[in-house]
């Protein structure tokens, strides 16, 4: 309702009802439920998934304890209760707008449209409880007015430069799926200079915050900021974004970093780059889980950036053939953009990859040194001094 109202085209329709869980089951014979914090029913119709929740109330504090933490944060939440209950249980204001399909009129419980009017976001109820309840409910803030344009209401802003060790709670395989969220809907520029500026980021990443507080040569790192740029670009043009490029970009500096280390003690430059990405990694998932699948290929990136730098013989052509090569090529070429790589091996590669197989041969062509001819060994009867 919130996008409809701004003008702009929803990705998906939340819809809720007064109905049970285990009373629409019985109503579609493909309905599947879901969660245990937020019991929710999934309608399936083919590849087609309607999510249906239903007006929840307000939660009573429980003697035993069992649906909250000693933060307040909320484990349970399956208090069903009345539409009005559902939108003041809502976390923003704008949020809490319904659109009645019995008479197709907007429903308001919660002053959302003047909210939505004047460009503000406000939480429902006590800022600090309600961040309290869900700490990632400060990334939703965060999010929402990077990408909506909206300011955050002072009174529900001021906590969250307090509040950033509750997502230390929170479990990493939630926020794996809170930084797709974030990042991957063309705006992660301003995502990303609004969750440093409340302090958030290193909760999330806090090798690379620590490594984002330090400049090299007297000027700021900047290869984050501008593979983040890269991907707004990306998906303003409808290009694939995917998950393994977006974190090897997120993870770059402190797995660069530590590369470097490894190597001043005498190591190879490519086995320190895999040390230093299973190292970092290691540390990393701790914090926000990044799946198999996608680390896997954040190796190949980060690994490749060593060869690129290989331009005569056969390694080339080999690299080329490379099945993420072009992943690879993109992210040397935004460390060329950062000043970490020569902007003339970026133009190298890009000029090799328009070429003719012959011509590509033609270019890498190693210039073998002249080789010495080797001396007769003196016979029988002869010296081998003049």
């Amino acid at each position: 309702m919130r996008d409809l109202l701004l003008g702009r085209e929803p990705k998906d329709f939340d819809i809720a009802t007064d109905a049970h869980p285990e009373d629409i089951k019985k109503v579609f014979r493909n309905c599947r439920l879901v969660g245990r914090r937020f019991r929710l029913a999934h309608v399936h119709f083919g590849r087609e998934v309607i999510e249906v929740a239903t007006f929840r109330g307000m939660q009573q504090p429980s003697e035993d304890g069992e649906h909250e933490t000693e933060n307040g944060m909320l484990l349970r939440d399956n208090v069903y209760g009345t539409i009005e209950e559902d939108a003041l249980r809502r976390d923003f204001t704008v949020n809490a707008l319904y659109y009645s399909i019995e008479d197709f009129r907007v429903v308001d419980y919660a002053d959302g449209m003047q909210d939505l009017d004047s460009g503000v976001l406000r939480l429902l109820g006590d800022p600090e409880q309600r961040y309290r309840e869900d700490p990632v409910r400060m990334l939703r803030a965060v999010r929402f007015a990077a990408k909506l344009g909206f300011s955050i209401n002072p009174a529900c802003e001021e906590p969250i430069f307090r509040l950033g060790d509750l997502l230390d709670d929170i479990p990493s395989a939630r926020l794996f799926e809170e930084v797709l969220k974030l990042f991957m809907h063309g705006v992660a520029l301003q995502t990303f200079e609004k969750l440093r500026h409340y302090d958030l980021f290193g909760h999330l990443f806090p090798g690379t915050e620590e490594s984002l507080s330090h400049e090299e040569h007297l000027f700021p790192i900047t290869f984050v900021a501008n593979g983040l740029q890269n991907t707004d670009a990306r998906v303003r043009q409808d290009k694939p974004v995917t998950p393994a490029f977006l974190f090897a970009v997120l993870l770059w500096e402190p797995v660069r970093k530590l590369a470097e280390q490894i190597q001043s003690t005498g190591e190879n430059p490519q086995p320190a780059m895999q040390q230093a990405a299973s190292e970092i990694l290691a540390d990393q998932v701790k914090t926000v889980a990044i799946p198999k699948r996608f680390s896997l290929q954040m190796r190949d990136i980060w690994c490749m950036q060593h060869r690129f730098e290989f331009r005569q013989g056969k390694r080339p052509q080999r690299l080329l053939t490379h099945p993420r090569f072009r992943a690879g090529y993109d992210f040397m070429v935004l460390r060329a953009e950062s000043g970490e790589a020569e902007p003339e091996l970026a133009k190298w590669w890009t000029e090799f990859q328009e070429l003719k197989e012959n011509d590509r041969n033609t270019l890498t062509k190693a210039k073998r040194p002249r080789r010495r001819r080797r001396k007769r060994p003196p016979t029988s009867g002869e010296s081998g001094q003049e």
